[in-house]
């Protein structure tokens, strides 16, 4: 087709998961629950370990920073979903479109990484137990942060600017809830050949190496527990892991399955897969690692416990203000009537 002939595309039409009212109707309760409960949980970990002194920890550190970006990441693509469900459009513009596209690549890589950096310090607690405090200093760990930040930008960066360089015609409608890369890609009509080139070598780089880190993690890991002589110690140890293995499994089994293939081959059956990594892993990371964890539990009962604990005392104390006042005016009253005749007469009834 003649580059004179084609119509530029301003905007994208998101079709969602389901073409049927009543099953979008469904699906929209559903995801407004999910991504409310995805707020709430993520919020109350990260209260928990910033108000916790004992959870002033590297691994509690980098909970924090993987629940912050679990509401990041749910915030780029469910929000809008629900806005055009409200508003009864399909519509989102190019720039929002390229801009969702950018973050989604920037929240996604940024779980893989923090998921490794946790897997290393579980390596170390594990297998260099004399050594952690030396080796996790807290310099240390926000390093890891940042470069993982600086990494993961910088790689959204590059494919946002190679999906902005394509011309789309006439074709804008996006079989999605959100502005999936691999999905807009199929819609451009110009040549995506270094756009797929750029997801197997930087993207699988990029994606693959804290994969890896994760795997060589726990080998080692692995390895060490099963030299411990008792099955107590084996079953403590791995019980520290086993969280951020679940969500490993889970964050990465999704992705392998949708990313690490030439774009031409996606197809709707993969929204599916998405969901899961988008929506639903963020979802369950609060109850994973909460319901898994006695410290976590024991400091996320007594930040809500907290308010409950202050009203209690706040009424205590204006009752007890009340009754101070109360005896205060009985004895200004009793003071009143000694000194003044008047008020003496007045109780003789002369």
């Amino acid at each position: 087709m003649d580059r004179d002939n084609q119509t530029t595309v301003t905007e994208f039409l998101l079709l969602g998961l389901s073409g049927q009212s009543k099953q979008e109707e469904i699906l929209f309760g559903l995801f407004l629950w999910m991504y409310l409960v995805t707020i709430i949980g993520n919020i109350l970990i990260i209260l928990a370990i910033s108000c916790d002194s004992h959870l002033h920890t590297p691994m509690y550190f980098f909970l924090a920073n993987l629940s912050c970006i679990d509401i990041c990441f749910s915030s780029v693509t469910t929000p809008k979903m629900l806005l055009n469900h409200i508003l009864g459009s399909k519509s989102i513009s190019y720039v929002e479109c390229m801009t969702q596209i950018y973050f989604f690549i920037t929240f996604i890589n940024m779980d893989g990484f923090l998921l490794s950096v946790m897997a290393y310090d579980r390596y170390v607690a594990i297998c260099c137990p004399l050594h952690y405090s030396m080796i996790m200093k807290p310099k240390l760990c926000v390093l890891l942060v940042v470069v993982s930040w600086v990494i993961t930008n910088l790689h959204a960066l590059l494919h946002t600017l190679l999906m902005v360089r394509l011309t789309f015609c006439f074709n804008n409608t996006v079989h999605h809830f959100f502005c999936d890369p691999y999905a807009v890609l199929k819609l451009s009509c110009s040549d995506t050949f270094t756009n797929d080139l750029m997801v197997f070598t930087v993207g699988g780089l990029i994606f693959l190496t804290p994969f890896t880190c994760i795997i060589i993690s726990y080998a080692y890991i692995l390895s060490n527990v099963l030299k411990l002589p008792s099955a107590h110690g084996i079953r403590k140890s791995l019980s520290t892991c086993g969280s951020h293995l679940t969500v490993v499994s889970l964050f990465y089994g999704a992705i392998l399955g949708v990313y690490m293939r030439p774009s031409s081959s996606y197809s709707v059956q993969d929204t599916v897969a998405t969901v899961i990594f988008t929506v639903v892993t963020p979802l369950v990371n609060p109850f994973i690692y909460s319901l898994r964890n006695c410290d976590m539990k024991g400091a996320l009962r007594k930040l809500i416990s907290r308010p409950i604990v202050a009203y209690a005392q706040l009424q205590g104390t204006a009752l007890a203000n009340l009754r101070l006042h109360s005896v205060v005016l009985e004895d200004t009253a009793s003071q009143l009537k000694d000194c003044d005749p008047r008020a003496r007469k007045w109780d003789l009834g002369t």
